[in-house]
C-alpha cells in the first residue's frame, strides 16, 4: 500500500438469517480494494456467520489453493476482516483489538442486514519499502 495511511473499512451485508451475500474490503482513503481474488468471498457466500467464523486459515489455503506467500497473505488479510466484524457483530469479541478493529454500524433494512467496520493499521507496522527501491537495490 503506497500511501501511508492503510486503514480500511469492511462491508459486510447478510440476510436476515445472517447468512453471507456480500463482503467489500476496501482501503478507506482510495476505495482501493484490499485482497481480492482469492476466492474466499465465493467460498463464504451463502454460509452463515457463525459457520464462517469456525474457518481455519490454514484450512482455508490447503481449500481455496492458495500456495504463493502473497496469496495467502490477502487471503489472510480477507479472513480477519470478515472474522472481526462477524465477532463484533455477534458479541463474540472479547479478543479482539477495539482500538485497531472499530464497529463503525450495523444497519438493519427490509431483506439484509449491512456492518461496517473500521480496521486501523497494527502499531508496530514494519518499515515499507517501494517495490521499486527493492529491485534497484543491489543483493547481497
Amino acid at each position: 500500500m503506497p500511501c501511508k495511511d492503510s486503514s480500511s473499512i469492511v462491508k459486510v451485508k447478510l440476510d436476515l438469517e445472517e447468512r453471507l451475500l456480500d463482503f467489500d474490503f476496501s482501503k478507506i482513503t482510495c476505495s482501493k480494494e484490499i485482497g481480492g481474488g482469492t476466492g474466499y468471498m465465493e467460498y463464504c457466500s451463502g454460509k452463515s456467520a457463525q459457520e464462517i467464523l469456525t474457518f481455519d486459515f490454514n484450512d482455508l489455503t490447503r481449500i481455496l489453493g492458495m500456495q504463493d506467500p502473497d496469496d495467502q497473505f490477502f487471503l489472510y488479510l480477507e479472513w480477519d476482516a470478515l472474522r472481526t466484524t462477524l465477532c463484533q457483530y455477534l458479541g463474540n469479541d472479547e479478543e479482539i483489538d477495539r482500538e485497531r478493529y472499530q464497529l463503525s454500524s450495523i444497519i438493519h433494512e427490509i431483506d439484509f442486514i449491512e456492518i461496517s467496520q473500521v480496521i486501523h493499521p497494527q502499531q508496530n507496522m514494519p518499515k515499507l519499502v517501494s517495490c521499486f527501491k527493492k529491485s534497484i537495490q543491489p543483493s547481497n
